[in-house]
């Protein structure tokens, strides 16, 4: 069985680059704080846009990373380099597609979604630079299932402090024209983003060409091979459903908000850009149970899946505790990193606490659900996801759009939603079906 300290080698470096790559997101909003309450507010519709396009590749990913992680416990190495090289071309592919189709649907439809005008205009105009980032951000995803299914995860962490490096330095530049740069404001976050993916996908393709060994993970093979993808497909199909469901009604949430009005969409950025920081440690404690998962059965030692998901969820919760603490003694702190506007910084104070006392549910939630997904029963996985957004969004709609109750009360949502999904992992979990699931 995995111990502690192996699930922690695993999931450290993914944390580090999950950290990296989120320091990024508090950078950049930050930043664009500073350019005004609009542009905060409409950064993230935007960023949400975006990642609900990216989810469909994030996902296929998924699909990838359980596969490689099988076949990585089955010793079948030479089987991994034809799902990684058909995952690159598949992606791009998709990517090609995806961006015109993303760019008509954000003028066009966007209109009928938000009530400002100016948070409107300024998500369009923010999608227009940023779609272009799907190419690389595809690309990446692969590169990021390779290196975690075969459980060699420190590389990520290099990839996110060459990332993050590139996007701060043009952040600050293409925002505020600085470095001889033009002044781009929202539009400039948008550019040092793609930009940054680019120099991800340049450093994964040079560093895995110096560093990885070709002929043991069977890369000699570069013909497109569709059966290859199929198989991936069949497990990430519902991954990538999933994902889109999940981050789709997040937007839905955050458009809710919006029409409370333009300060409750900036606090409740600010809040989302904690909150995305603040999970980031049971992000990757999940993930790294995902493959550690996926090898363990793949090494035909199933019996000992619920102990390791087991030591995963108390060490998930137990960083979980120590972080709230940390963050509850200096909320203010904390938050004047996003802004210096008193009245601002008062809003947000009622909501941070709501979203503190979430974090228990979600240490435990992430954890045990990316267990389920590693078992390979995607389809399952689905299910349990339908169900809970469909709870999830009504509850919303009554918190926000019926009662028009405060912002901290709509962020409550996220205890049920958790909570939830942690109850029905937890019975799929112990019921076994799973051990029969072959892929």
């Amino acid at each position: 069985m995995y111990s502690n300290r192996q699930i922690v080698k695993i999931g450290y470096p993914i944390f580090l680059s999950l950290l990296t790559q989120n320091i990024i997101q508090v950078i950049s909003t930050a930043f664009l704080g500073r350019v005004g309450e609009v542009e905060l507010g409409a950064s993230a519709l935007g960023g949400l846009f975006y990642i609900a396009i990216f989810t469909l590749g994030f996902g296929f990913s998924m699909g990838s990373q359980i596969l490689i992680g099988r076949r990585n416990g089955e010793g079948r190495f030479d089987r991994i380099g034809e799902i990684v090289l058909q995952g690159i071309v598949f992606m791009f592919a998709a990517a090609v597609v995806l961006i015109p189709v993303t760019g008509y649907v954000s003028r066009h439809g966007l209109t009928l979604l938000f009530q400002s005008e100016n948070i409107t205009h300024a998500v369009i105009e923010y999608l227009d630079w940023r779609i272009y980032g799907l190419v690389f951000a595809f690309t990446n995803t692969i590169f990021r299932a390779f290196y975690i299914g075969i459980a060699r995860t420190k590389v990520l962490t290099l990839n996110a402090v060459v990332m993050a490096g590139v996007n701060v330095l043009f952040d600050y530049g293409l925002i505020f024209g600085n470095f001889g740069m033009p002044e781009m404001g929202i539009s400039g976050a948008a550019l040092a983003s793609v930009i940054s993916e680019a120099a991800s996908t340049l450093f994964f393709v040079l560093f895995s060409l110096k560093t990885v060994d070709g002929a043991k993970y069977g890369f000699g093979r570069m013909r497109f091979r569709w059966t290859v993808v199929k198989k991936v497909l069949d497990i990430s199909v519902f991954m990538m459903i999933q994902y889109l469901f999940s981050i789709g009604t997040w937007m839905l949430f955050f458009s809710f908000i919006e029409h409370l009005g333009e300060r409750e969409l900036a606090v409740s950025n600010i809040i989302r850009s904690f909150y995305i920081l603040l999970t980031i440690p049971a992000t990757a404690l999940g993930s790294a149970t995902n493959t550690l998962v996926s090898n363990t059965i793949g090494a035909n030692r199933k019996e000992q899946v619920l102990g390791l998901v087991k030591r995963s969820v108390m060490l998930s919760l137990g960083v979980m505790l120590a972080v709230i603490a940390v963050f509850a003694l200096f909320p203010t702190f904390f938050i004047r990193i996003y802004t210096d506007n008193p009245s601002l910084l008062a809003d947000t104070l009622p909501p941070f606490y709501v979203l503190l006392s979430s974090l228990p549910f979600f240490a435990v939630g992430a954890v045990m659900f990316n267990a389920v997904s590693g078992t390979g029963n995607t389809r399952t996985a689905l299910v349990f996801e339908l169900i809970t957004l469909t709870v999830y969004t009504v509850y919303v709609w009554w918190i926000v759009w019926h009662l028009r109750s405060a912002v901290a009360l709509a962020w409550t949502s996220e205890h049920l939603y958790w909570g939830i999904i942690a109850l029905f992992s937890l019975f799929y979990l112990r019921g076994g079906t799973w051990k029969k699931k072959q892929i």
